[in-house]
């Protein structure tokens, strides 16, 4: 996300994030091949997409240091909503408020704005406690001058029967007796000729002139102690619509039709749509670095805003693409990889690809190196980000100090540990930081930046394709992804047709060696298969094909 400070920093009119709850959970999806007549396990199986089980308080430090980049990429108009369930709810306010403010004064004053309610399931029976059906939307805004356009709902008729219960004898018409006071002091009015003090604590809402232009209107309505209130027509109100509240209970998430995408947590369209036109005009920058199924940057996208959406897992950025082809007449839309991750995006086989491409002797019961490499113990980081001090924490509290003391006795001054340890990039301080924080202990420590010192390091993650040219069209002959056969138990031999293994197939006519930019989107619906033949044009130069298989795994190659 700090690549996008350079040209992104005060420019982000939107934030909107969904990130991981600290739920314990690991979230999977359902792979399963096309048009398959093979029964049983060779037919289907669940991936996991990524998991949401963090250590001790790294995810609060996770969620800390993205925030603060937030903060600088929001302008100075800018709103942030954070969305979150009772698992850190607390904690994260916590956080918001020391990051944007606590907001003093919540209507007018930058920081905290609102805690929002949103309903996002019917009735649970949960056993020995209250249903939990709700998850908390946090909203904040980097200043004062932030945009909001408030929302008007439509009344129920429960609403309107509860409300409206007052008829006006000479007219028939329904209305509720509104005060006409409000919190203060003030002075005296007079309503009908008599003088009328209004209640302690409370002054009059009206001038004199405009009190007395509501009574020839017959606007003011008398209790019968002789007490004003102000006439609210049902008929006037109801086309005005009721102002939303912070209790949002009239959008749930569909459970059938096109927007479901089969991802774990997909919230719906029209939830982004309330907070994207409340806070936002055509051509703001809407951000979402959670991006998952994309609904922030679809709703973006059909609302006329530029939006921007970021995503470690692969699946996601696969899902948010298709999704978005589907309204590319609105706009269009570039996708870029910061940094090469593309090994790494399942972080469930992440290690294990290092451990095999680096060579490295695995340790299965270790708590606290994953192997060793050269006499030196091996610790591998989160591969989905470069590592930071906060994530030395594990490593710190589980390192064996008794085992240092003794070899520390047994030869003082010599070595007591040697620890490599492998990320996909740091910072800067990282080693300077670990040997001060065990500065009791000589310790040999080296850091293998696999993006920087083995950028030719190569992974084995294999797939087999036959892409020709014949005549005028360009055809797919074979496809194998050697990973997606693997997880299904299958051999070559035993695809009935290789389109069945492939989610979408890109070609861009003329590549200019960095960026593609497909003229041929194929993404087939659930159940159909990409064609696999694809005229040629005739203005075609350097050809591109990017086929991907039902993994969200790539494979893209010149023809």
């Amino acid at each position: 996300m700090s690549h996008l400070l350079k040209e992104y920093r005060g420019k982000v009119d939107l934030i909107y994030i969904d990130p991981p709850f600290d739920s314990k959970a690991d979230y999977k999806k359902q792979i399963k091949l096309k048009r398959s007549s093979i029964q049983g396990d060779m037919s289907s199986f669940e991936e996991k997409q990524y998991g949401d089980i963090w250590v001790n308080d790294e995810y609060l430090q996770f969620m800390y240091e993205r925030l603060i980049i937030m903060k600088e990429l929001l302008s100075d108009s800018g709103s942030i909503f954070l969305h979150c369930d009772w698992h850190k709810s607390a904690y994260l306010k916590i956080i918001m408020d020391e990051i944007f403010g606590n907001g003093g004064d919540a209507a007018n004053g930058p920081g905290y704005k609102n805690e929002i309610i949103w309903q996002r399931t019917g009735a649970h029976n949960d056993a020995g406690k209250y249903g939990v059906i709700h998850d908390t939307i946090y909203w904040y805004t980097k200043s004062s001058n932030y945009k909001f356009e408030m929302e008007m709902i439509e009344l129920t008729e429960e609403h309107k029967n509860s409300r409206f219960k007052t008829i006006e004898q000479e007219t028939g018409r329904r209305f509720y007796p509104g005060p006409i006071t409000a919190p203060g002091d003030g002075p005296s009015r007079l309503f009908r000729g008599k003088e009328l003090l209004p209640p302690a604590g409370r002054h009059w809402s009206y001038s004199q002139e405009n009190i007395d232009k509501l009574e020839k209107e017959n606007r003011i309505y008398y209790s019968s102690t002789g007490i004003p209130y102000l006439k609210e027509y049902e008929d006037e109100y109801t086309q005005q619509g009721r102002r939303l509240q912070s209790i949002w209970t009239d959008i749930l998430p569909s459970k059938t039709g096109k927007e479901i995408v089969g991802y774990p947590t997909q919230k719906p369209e029209k939830l982004l749509e309330r907070i994207i036109n409340a806070t936002t005009k055509e051509s703001d920058v809407v951000f979402d670095c959670f991006m998952g199924s994309g609904t922030t940057a679809v709703v973006a996208q059909k609302k006329n805003r530029r939006f921007i959406g970021a995503d470690i897992n692969l699946a996601a950025v696969q899902i948010t693409t298709k999704r978005l082809l589907e309204n590319e007449s609105i706009t269009g839309f570039e996708l870029y990889n910061v940094n090469n991750y593309d090994f790494f995006r399942n972080p469930v086989e992440a290690k294990g690809l290092i451990i095999d491409a680096l060579g490295i002797q695995k340790y299965d019961s270790s708590t606290v190196y994953d192997g060793e490499l050269d006499g030196y113990m091996v610790k591998i980081m989160p591969t989905n980000r470069i590592a930071t001090k906060a994530d030395l924490e594990e490593l710190k509290a589980n390192l064996p100090y008794k085992t240092f003391e003794k070899r520390k006795e047994e030869n003082p001054g010599a070595v007591v540990e040697r620890i490599k340890i492998v990320c996909m990039g740091h910072e800067a301080d990282l080693k300077a930081s670990l040997e001060q924080e065990l500065s009791a202990y000589k310790l040999d420590i080296e850091i293998v930046d696999i993006l920087r010192d083995k950028s030719d390091l190569q992974f084995k993650r294999e797939a087999d394709a036959n892409v020709v040219k014949e005549n005028s069209t360009l055809t797919v002959k074979e496809f194998y992804p050697m990973n997606l056969l693997q997880k299904l138990s299958m051999q070559k031999e035993s695809v009935e047709d290789w389109r069945q293994l492939v989610e979408s197939i890109f070609v861009d006519w003329n590549y200019d060696g960095e960026t593609m930019r497909p003229e041929v989107c194929d993404i087939p619906g659930k159940d159909d298969l990409v064609a696999g033949v694809y005229e040629i044009p005739d203005s075609a130069g350097r050809i591109k094909i990017k086929i991907t298989d039902l993994l969200s795994e790539s494979l893209e190659m010149e023809v």
